[in-house]
């Protein structure tokens, strides 16, 4: 976790440099001998006091990809003649795979086909077979949980267009059902193999998102719902919202002598991602932040007597060193506080 460092340490969030005394001077910062000397000369640049909000990160690796892979069970008997490719992404409607070069169409739902669905039958199942035949386009029946005569016609209509047997019911694997489009992962069988008997291939959700294994000592800064900075392989950056944090620890081996944590980052922006899948991606997480607070730039700091510190007030034709306190160190700046009449705008002094 990135530490609040008052007076003898600066940590300069997204650069990360840690200096003390000696390496403020070395920065030219300031010298560190004794108290600063009434200046007869103005330094050589100045910069105005801001008023901010400083924010402090932590740098994190994380994965881009689709989330976990679910496995496609064949049902039924047959011989797989055709499959999606591998990497395309499959809507309602569509075939997933093909038996008998017969085409099994994805259907959007949660509920498994786990019976025949004809005329007679009734449930929430019924519901869901309503709601696609109607989003496919067809109708004459009413949306709810009976399976009518009607629905078995639109049924019949649905297979015509699919060049399947017009039986008008839905027998169980002559769908593959999941909660919407689908990206096919991998193929498990190959064109020529029965279908029966274990997955024909796997599938994800179509939306990419970032993976996190997250350092238990950093678990604090892991809040739902909190926005992060994101920069891809080739250099482009986007944001993320955490979306989940899981909540048991594991060790990523047995010889590791850390725990993580699982971390899910969404990203609205997929055009950002690149289409890349399985890449690298730098996550900064937010540390700490404070807002609407006074700030210059590290190199005006000066190191006075006693681990101290003092900014150089420009003002017209004269300096003057103001002792401060230091607060957050963060993208090149540092806040401070505690100086008598500093106030935003004022020109203090950068160093040569």
């Amino acid at each position: 976790m990135i530490p609040r460092l008052p007076k003898t340490v600066a940590l300069v969030a997204c650069g990360v440099a840690v200096l003390g005394g000696a390496g403020l001077a070395a920065a030219g910062v300031g010298g560190g001998g004794g108290a600063a000397p009434a200046r007869s000369s103005l330094p050589p640049a100045t910069a105005a006091i801001e008023k901010t909000t400083l924010t402090a990160t932590q740098k994190v690796d994380g994965t881009l990809g689709y989330g976990d892979p679910r496995a496609v069970a064949g049902v039924g008997k047959g011989t797989l003649t055709w499959l999606a490719r591998a990497g395309s992404t499959v809507t309602r409607g569509e075939p997933v795979y093909k038996a008998d070069t017969h085409p099994v169409p994805l259907v959007y739902g949660s509920l498994p086909l786990y019976r025949a669905l004809r005329t007679g039958v009734n449930g929430p199942d019924v519901l869901q077979l309503e709601r696609n035949l109607r989003d496919l386009g067809y109708s004459g029946f009413t949306v709810d949980k009976t399976f009518s005569s009607a629905t078995a016609d639109a049924v019949k209509r649905w297979q015509g267009d699919l060049g399947v047997k017009k039986t008008g019911a839905i027998e169980p694997g002559s769908v593959v059902i999941a909660p919407g489009a689908i990206r096919v992962a991998e193929h498990k069988k190959a064109t020529g193999d029965p279908v029966s008997g274990g997955p024909v291939l796997t599938c994800t959700g179509t939306t990419q998102s970032v993976t996190v294994k997250l350092d238990v000592g950093l678990r604090q800064l892991a809040k739902k719902g909190t926005k992060t900075a994101l920069t891809m392989p080739g250099g482009g950056s986007t944001h993320g919202t955490i979306t989940n944090v899981g909540a048991v620890a594991t060790r990523p081996s047995k010889d590791s002598s850390t725990s993580t944590i699982d971390l899910t980052i969404s990203v609205s922006d997929q055009k950002a991602l690149g289409g890349l899948d399985q890449a690298p991606v730098d996550v900064r997480l937010t540390a700490d932040r404070h807002r609407d607070v006074l700030a210059v730039p590290v190199a005006a700091l000066l190191a006075l007597p006693g681990g101290r510190y003092g900014v150089q007030v420009v003002e017209g034709t004269t300096a003057r060193t103001v002792p401060v306190e230091t607060g957050m160190f963060a993208d090149g700046k540092v806040e401070i506080s505690g100086g008598t009449g500093l106030r935003e705008g004022m020109k203090v002094g950068i160093p040569a």
